[in-house]
């Protein structure tokens, strides 16, 4: 038969059946007309005529194969007999997807964030030829300008060559701050990347030359949000930081810059940093580490041939622009400094060093999660093949072989895993979404590219296979391993054969999900105890009651003096704002990620040859910080009216500082020696010391930090904090904070936010883990639940008989309802020994992630293993009470 002839027999599958029964009824008549001939009565021929010709389903399911295109034809019929099983139970149906989708949800949702920050590719022409240049393996990525345009000047490596660097551009011109994200771009950006305009121009390696007029290329979703795409932008002037700025162009859609994780929406050539930043350029500073360098090597080009020209280019590169200020050590170390290339297919990302472990840590969680609901799934597979026995028994009696019943019950499951995955995939969508708002903070916008794509629809579509065998296959084995007289013989009386088998895996399947459970919930436990011991512990300042007002200057063209004359009139003023308790101000807000380092020495004593030993943190805050941010003085003095410039220099030391360099003596009126900067080491007193607080997140230990005064700085930021103590809502001071900066000046602009979301947005990673394996570990605690559940009640049905007759001879009903309980605990007991162990191994792998509490916590492991008891014990009581109160007459009539 012809492959068309075949493929027209699939399609109309029904008129060929028809077809094939005409068949198979012509040969048995012709065949019984022959017997009749030979002499046999016609109902003796008939019968006579059916032996002979055989099994007719087996040979008309043999014929049809030959017919048609075999294994689709029975796939279709397959998938029409699994559809119509499954109409038929739609409890059943919805409790698999259910479950399933949550779990195939769960895992895709976590792999499209794992798929969009570390496994995507960057949108731009060949991102697999994308290199970046960064200083060896442990030098770091980020670049001095110096080096960049030596690099840029010398190399013949790269056919483009880039430099980009992250600032939030502000565009108010004054009041409170509106900050998009930003690039200072440099060299062939968009050309190397290559990135096409939507509208006007994009800038070109010949746009970036110092003295460069103000252009600026708009991302296409900030053309679209701010002008709603109108072409007539380009030529319009754009306010950032207070200047003025050409748009020439916009961004072709799509293109989100090359760090993942943030969309830039406005670009503007390095040159233009000057610009913006007027006297405090940092183009022309050794020493300022902000540019990120990409190229695109010229073609023929091996990553060998790259790596190997780098390194002789780094000597000259760096000889010639080392910072003329530091010391032996640290310049030979910055000239022995190599370039090399690394792949940058992907881009750069400083949320994926931070967010990667914890990934591939949810990425384990989910996988687990999965699993529990495949065994609670697979457990109702089982007692839906043990109530299907009788129809299993009949069908291989009539002559359906035991593959076929297996390949018809995996294609249900596969079904099932299909339908399960199209309901995860709906719930991944949003989910994901909404993790990455969990990740987004005030001030600190995350933006993902969580578009699907082939990879994260090829996991999805694998896992959703993966799983319809991994719960489908020994349900199914199972199910078809019937012996077809007794099946039959016993499914008149209700009786199961084979059930003991069933409840044996099935209570194997309930164990592992109650020993995974276990390990989940107090994975679950050790990081919300690390969240709830970060959330409480004591930074040494006050989380409560205090807004922070962050000043920028930048935009308003002052000279240091104005800067410094601007900031202190801004702070008497705002001391003046009704409802202000106390207000000072700060340099490097506390827990906001920043730092500024230094070394530290003795005079008269040897200088500690490690820098480890010799280095400590450094800040300036004004008079009256320390009260108003709620940092106790527990010696000397704070900062007074006689510490101002020109004056001995004071600082104030931590308890931290004090215990490493002043060991079992007092630091008050001691001298020390500063290096905090490009001048020579700056001899300073001691005045007084102030408790331990955290300096740049919650989690490092207290750090040896020294304050200076603001009030005797000659060289001020651009940027200053004050912090402002209140007792009422401190979000309700910003109109009256913004009155009194106009006041002062109308052309400051300045962020106002409260202290405690600042604390809450450094934590943001670990709340995203605190909030995910809590609902994950309570998801496996519900899916136990219900496979504990439903394991018990199939055994208290299938004991029926035996629990009435126990009944009707006078067996007490307390003592049945203890018999369920106790084969409850039999069967939980294990599960949890199983689980304490895999809990302990759990805990080491998630040792880096905790903060307060230890793997292995008595307590947290003691308070998982009771929750974890008492809802296997709720579940099985159910089932136990039911048992207990049966009619012990019903249940016989039953039988």
């Amino acid at each position: 038969m012809s492959w068309l002839a075949r493929l027209q027999n699939l399609v109309r599958s029904a008129r060929h059946g028809r077809d094939l029964d005409r068949e198979l009824d012509f040969h048995l008549a012709e065949l019984a007309d022959t017997l009749e001939a030979r002499g046999l009565p016609r109902a003796e021929a008939e019968r006579a005529a059916r032996r002979q010709f055989g099994h007719r389903a087996g040979v008309r399911e043999a014929t049809r194969e030959v017919d048609i295109v075999a294994w689709l034809g029975t796939l279709s019929q397959d998938l029409r007999y699994a559809v119509r099983g499954l109409r038929a139970s739609p409890g059943f149906t919805l409790t698999v997807m259910l479950s399933l989708g949550l779990g195939i949800g769960a895992n895709t949702a976590i792999f499209s964030l794992f798929n969009a920050l570390l496994l995507r590719s960057l949108p731009v022409t060949e991102p697999q030829a994308l290199v970046q240049v960064t200083r060896g393996e442990t030098g770091g990525a980020e670049f001095t300008n110096p080096i960049w345009e030596a690099l840029r000047r010398e190399q013949d490596i790269f056919s483009g060559i880039l430099a980009f660097s992250y600032t939030p551009f502000n565009l108010a011109s004054s009041g409170e701050a509106r900050h998009v994200p930003g690039n200072f771009v440099g060299g062939d950006f968009f050309p190397a990347l290559g990135v096409r305009p939507a509208a006007g121009r994009l800038l070109s390696g010949a746009d970036d030359y110092r003295g460069c007029p103000a252009l600026a290329v708009l991302g296409h979703g900030f053309w679209q949000s701010e002008y709603g795409g109108d072409p007539g932008v380009i030529g319009r002037t754009l306010t950032l930081e207070g200047r003025g700025f050409e748009v020439i162009g916009v961004a072709q859609a799509g293109f989100f810059g090359v760090e993942v994780g943030r969309s830039v929406q406005v670009y503007v050539p390095l040159c233009a940093e000057a610009i913006i930043q007027g006297t405090n350029s940092g183009l022309d500073v050794r020493a300022y580490w902000f540019l990120t360098i990409l190229g695109r090597p010229r073609p023929g080009l091996t990553a060998a041939d790259v790596d190997g020209r780098l390194a002789a280019l780094s000597p000259g590169i760096f000889a010639a622009t080392a910072p003329t200020d530091w010391d032996g050590d640290n310049l030979r170390s910055y000239r022995e400094s190599r370039l090399q290339a690394v792949p940058a297919a992907t881009g750069v990302s400083e949320m994926r060093l931070t967010y990667r472990p914890a990934l591939l840590m949810l990425m384990g969680v989910v996988a687990l999660v999965l699993l529990i609901a495949c065994a609670n799934v697979a457990n109702l597979l089982l007692a839906r093949g043990a109530a299907r026995r009788h129809e299993i028994a009949m069908r291989l009696a009539l002559g359906a072989s035991r593959g076929r019943l297996i390949r018809q019950a995996l294609t249900e499951s596969l079904l099932l895993a299909l339908l399960g995955a199209a309901l995860g995939v709906c719930f991944a969508r949003w989910s994901s979404t909404l993790l990455v708002r969990m990740l987004s903070t005030r001030g600190g916008g995350v933006w993902l590219d969580l578009s699907p794509d082939l990879r994260l629809l090829g996991f999805t579509a694998g896992i959703a296979v993966l799983t319809g065998l991994l719960f489908g296959l020994i349900p199914a084995w199972r199910a078809t391993r019937v012996d077809p007289q007794g099946a039959m013989r016993a499914g008149g009386r209700g009786v199961v054969a084979g059930g003991s088998a069933r409840l044996t895996l099935g209570k194997g399947l309930v164990l592992a999900q109650v020993a995974l459970s276990l390990v989940l919930v107090s994975g679950a436990a050790l990081l919300l105890g690390t969240f709830r011991t970060l959330a409480t512990v004591d930074p040494g300042f006050e989380r409560e009651g205090r807004l922070a007002v962050n000043l920028n200057l930048i935009a308003g063209g002052y000279g240091d003096a104005q800067r410094i004359a601007l900031e202190r009139q801004v702070l008497e003023r705002l001391r003046l704002v009704p409802g202000v308790q106390e207000a000072g101000s700060v340099m490097v807000l506390p827990v906001s990620g920043a730092g500024w380092n230094g070394g530290v020495f003795r005079p008269g004593r040897p200088e500690p040859t490690e820098w480890q030993q010799r280095v400590s943190y450094f800040n300036r805050v004004s008079r009256g910080y320390f009260s108003a941010s709620g940092t106790r003085l527990v010696a000397g003095r704070d900062f007074g009216p006689d510490d101002v410039a020109g004056g001995p220099t004071a600082v104030i030391v931590n308890q931290a500082m004090a215990s490493k360099f002043f060991p079992g003596e007092s630091p008050i009126g001691q001298s020390l020696l500063l290096e905090t900067g490009p001048d020579p080491r700056l001899a300073v007193t001691v005045v007084g010391v102030v408790e331990d607080a955290k300096y740049r997140n919650l989690r490092e230990a207290p750090e040896p930090i020294v304050y200076s005064a603001l009030e005797q700085a000659t060289d001020p930021s651009w940027a200053i904090t004050y912090i402002l103590k209140t007792d009422g809502a401190p979000d309700a001071l910003v109109p009256s904070v913004r009155a009194a900066i106009a006041e002062v000046d109308p052309r400051a602009s300045f962020s106002a936010f409260t202290v405690e979301s600042q604390v809450a947005r450094s934590l943001a990673r670990e709340r995203l883990l605190a909030t995910l394996a809590g609902f994950f570990g309570g998801l496996a605690l519900v899916l136990a639940l219900v496979g504990l559940y439903g394991i018990m009640a199939y055994n208290v049905a299938r004991r029926r008989n035996e629990i009435g007759i126990r009944l009707a001879l006078g067996a007490e009903r307390q003592r049945v309802l203890r018999m369920i309980v106790g084969e409850v605990g039999r069967l939980v007991v294990p599960g949890l020994a199983l689980g304490l162990a895999g809990a302990l191994a759990g805990g080491r792998l998630v040792e880096s992630f905790l903060y307060g509490v230890r793997p292995g916590d008595p307590a947290t492991l003691g308070a998982t293993l009771a929750l974890v008891l008492f809802v296997a014990l709720a579940a099985g009581a159910i089932p136990a009470w039911r048992a207990a109160r049966m009619d012990p007459m019903t249940a016989l009539r039953e039988d």
